[in-house]
């Protein structure tokens, strides 16, 4: 059992006395692995109580007066201004009492019920450094199907996503062009575009058929793109739904569909991508594709996109068509309009 992380660097002073015939001493009072260390004012270690095993002689008075589990002749002392030591203490002291086996059960239980109950607060208290660890251990074929799952969530609202042979191979084209990992195209989504894990890049079909170009759709692609790298869409969803489905995606490798609908429906009320300026055009420029369309479709004054329009890294460049007037007429009509 190792101390929790909230309580690694405190300390207190208090007054010590190992036997009830000896002086009582100032020490310095530190949580350790699984211990109070009590060390003298040089830092020299005297003794160490075992967390499990440690008494409070005076519940609810002060100052405190604590000693070991069967030897109330040892006591340590700790003045009412060692709050937080005290409350630390307490809090301790509360988990491991209420993991302590019922009459009847085997007492060796006991200790393993206090780790449990130790480590199941540690965890608590740090959602963050479990999502970060799943973050890093998922594989790329589960962030694919978490990704695929949620689609088909969408679908339930959109319907189902646009497909048609012509339309799908010029997709497949533009994406393969723009660099990025899948895309698919919702016939009715509440929203122009958002990405989810497993490098999925959802758009709405007005993207493609309220625009006499592909840039503009292209240009949803890469802000995604962009958005996707900024904040890992993985750790969006771990943020979303919750501690339980952290670590049941670590120990099941799965979400529970509730969390999954759930999450869905946020998706679909969420504000449009908005990455950092710098971050855009510099994936503008790597795909050389221009920014101004985009920026205009964005807002048609260009007063809230005028970065995106002054930095166009394509201005004054000849540039190739992003794809031919064929594939273009294909994909536009990919969800059959």
């Amino acid at each position: 059992m190792t101390a929790l992380t909230k309580y690694a660097r405190l300390e207190a002073t208090g007054l010590w006395r190992a036997t009830p015939d000896a002086q009582r001493r100032e020490v310095i009072v530190s949580i350790g692995d699984a211990t109070l260390v009590i060390s003298d004012l040089k830092d020299q270690a005297l003794t160490h109580w075992s967390l499990a095993a440690v008494d409070r002689a005076n519940p609810g008075q002060t100052p405190a007066l604590y000693h070991p589990d069967g030897d109330p002749g040892e006591t340590l002392e700790l003045p009412d201004n060692e709050t937080e030591m005290i409350e630390a203490i307490e809090k301790l002291r509360r988990a491991i009492n209420r993991s302590r086996p019922k009459p009847g059960r085997l007492r060796s239980v006991g200790m393993l019920a206090s780790v449990a109950v130790v480590a199941a607060l540690a965890v608590f208290w740090m959602p963050g450094a479990l999502r970060d660890h799943a973050i890093k251990v998922v594989p790329e074929v589960k962030r694919v199907s978490l990704g695929t799952a949620l689609l088909k969530r969408l679908e339930r609202v959109s319907g189902p996503a646009c497909e048609s042979p012509g339309g799908s191979a010029a997709l497949a084209r533009l994406t393969k062009r723009l660099e990025v990992g899948r895309v698919a195209i919702l016939p009715d989504m509440t929203r122009a575009s958002l990405h989810l894990p497993g490098r999925l890049i959802v758009l709405d079909r007005a993207v493609l058929e309220d625009y006499e170009e592909p840039d503009v759709a292209a240009g949803y692609v890469l802000t995604e793109d962009v958005a996707r790298r900024e904040h890992d869409p993985l750790r969006a969803l771990l943020e979303a739904v919750g501690l339980r489905e952290n670590f049941r995606l670590l120990t099941t490798g799965d979400i529970s569909s509730e969390a999954l609908d759930a999450y869905a429906e946020q998706l679909l009320m969420r504000p449009a991508a908005t990455p950092p300026v710098e971050a855009q055009l510099a994936r503008f420029a790597q795909a050389e594709l221009r920014s101004k369309p985009y920026a205009f479709a964005r807002d048609i004054t260009g007063e809230s996109t005028l970065p995106l329009i002054e930095g166009d890294p394509m201005n004054g460049k000849l540039t190739a068509p992003l794809m031919s007037d064929a594939d273009w007429l294909r994909l536009q009509s990919i969800c059959g309009g």
